[in-house]
């Protein structure tokens, strides 16, 4: 008798059992094949053709998936942004996402490059959302006012969408791409942000939709700081009023649900980061970053759990774009006494004492920072502001992560090997 090893006789029972099922088919496939012919005759009903999608009567449902599509990515890229900025810690037994919480992200990795944005993936969430809306916003340009009665503000929406998923890009990325475009940098791609944000001004001002033109505002306030033009981005940030606050799609299932609070709150795999705990000013306890000690650990059973109290709920909306951020990027941009007066009336509103002064500007722009870092907390800004101010990494680059291995020292995320191998503009490094 023949013997055989393990691996052998798997692969022996493995041919047998294809040349089985080989000699079935080669029986049944005479009498099969007008049956095949008739079911493949016969067109999906899930699949419906571009054509029927793409067209006036649709703009509405466009821009509204459009705006799925960027909360969704905005959810992710404000979790993914406040892990590598420290202000949130990862607390899974999940290794693929320490990557964030150590700032250690190699273009290889799947988590950050194409994991979709419930599971906190970032460069395709937001290059889909970029790219729906920018779709959305080509067709509406394309058709007519009688076609789309509110084609104007439907386009709004949209190039807010496509200028909010740029900035995401250019912030939490050190390069992208854009529909097969070269690689991009940073100061790249707030320029395209800019011009989507202008674009949504025009059409916010035909709308006479004030909610629209004030985020734009907002939007091209800050891709303008981000590539350091102040003179441009204090004309805009100026014209918005303080109490103003725009906010993402609302909803509580899916991929609509608030991320942070279904992270944080929920499903407890990141818990508030240490310097976001207890914060002061002088003495007084700072309401704008509220966390709330739960006095048990985290998902990984040994991370303390600190909640955010800033979202109260699954579907409670993200904050998108606000008054006080464009306060914060007016002081930013011309300093001095305005910058002081500002940062004064920022207390007011928050109860906090008024006592802020200075006429050394390195002293008025660390408050300035300080006061961006409380005020947008889990927002979405910390990020960039770590990269763009040269800021002290939290926690040290080189100190023992607690999980293995030791913290990094990036600032931004490398652009993913998806990108580089798929787009032919783009040299294989």
């Amino acid at each position: 008798m023949t013997t055989h090893s393990k691996s052998q006789r798997v692969t022996l029972v493995h041919r047998r059992a294809v040349a089985a099922v080989s000699l079935l088919a080669l029986i049944a496939l005479p009498l099969a094949c007008n049956q095949l012919d008739k079911a493949l005759a016969i067109e999906s009903p899930s699949r419906l053709p571009v054509k029927d999608l793409e067209k006036p009567e649709t703009a509405e449902l466009l821009v509204r998936s459009s705006s799925t599509d960027f909360k969704c990515a905005l959810g992710a890229f404000v979790v993914a942004g406040g892990l590598m900025s420290g202000e949130l810690v990862d607390a899974t037994q999940t290794a693929s996402r320490w990557i964030y919480d150590r700032r250690v992200i190699v273009p290889a990795d799947a988590q950050y490059s194409t994991s979709i944005c419930e599971a906190i993936g970032v460069y395709s969430p937001i290059s889909t959302a970029r790219w729906t809306a920018d779709n959305a916003l080509r067709h509406l340009e394309g058709w007519t006012d009688t076609q789309v009665p509110n084609r104007h503000q439907l386009m709004a929406q949209a190039a807010l969408n496509a200028g909010f998923s740029l900035i995401m890009l250019g912030e939490a990325f050190c390069s992208a791409a854009v529909d097969l475009s070269a690689e991009e940098t940073p100061a790249q791609l707030f320029a395209q942000a800019e011009d989507r944000f202008t674009k949504a001004i025009a059409a916010a001002t035909a709308s006479g939709d004030n909610n629209l033109l004030n985020a734009a505002y907002v939007g091209r306030a800050r891709s303008r700081i981000d590539r350091n033009d102040k003179a441009g981005a204090a004309a805009d940030a100026a014209r918005v009023p303080i109490d103003f606050v725009f906010l993402s799609d609302g909803g509580d299932a899916g991929r609509q649900q608030n991320r942070v609070f279904e992270q944080n709150n929920k499903s407890l795999a990141v818990s508030v980061a240490p310097t976001y705990r207890n914060v002061v000013y002088g003495t007084t306890a700072d309401p704008r970053v509220n966390v709330k000690n739960e006095g048990r650990n985290a998902q990984d059973a040994s991370t303390p759990l600190y909640t955010q109290q800033k979202y109260t709920s699954l579907g409670t909306p993200l904050i998108v774009a606000s008054g006080v951020e464009a306060q914060l990027i007016l002081a930013e941009a011309q300093g001095g006494a305005v910058a002081v007066n500002i940062i004064n009336a920022l207390h007011a509103r928050a109860g906090l004492p008024q006592d802020f002064a200075s006429t050394d500007p390195a002293v008025i722009l660390a408050q300035i920072i300080e006061e961006r870092r409380r005020e947008l907390f889990l927002q979405g800004n910390r990020l960039f502001d770590v990269n763009r101010f040269n800021l002290v990494q939290v926690p040290t680059p080189g100190l023992p992560y607690p999980k293995g291995g030791s913290y990094g020292t990036q600032r931004c995320m490398p652009l993913p090997d998806v990108e580089r191998l798929n787009n032919p503009n783009i040299p294989d490094a």
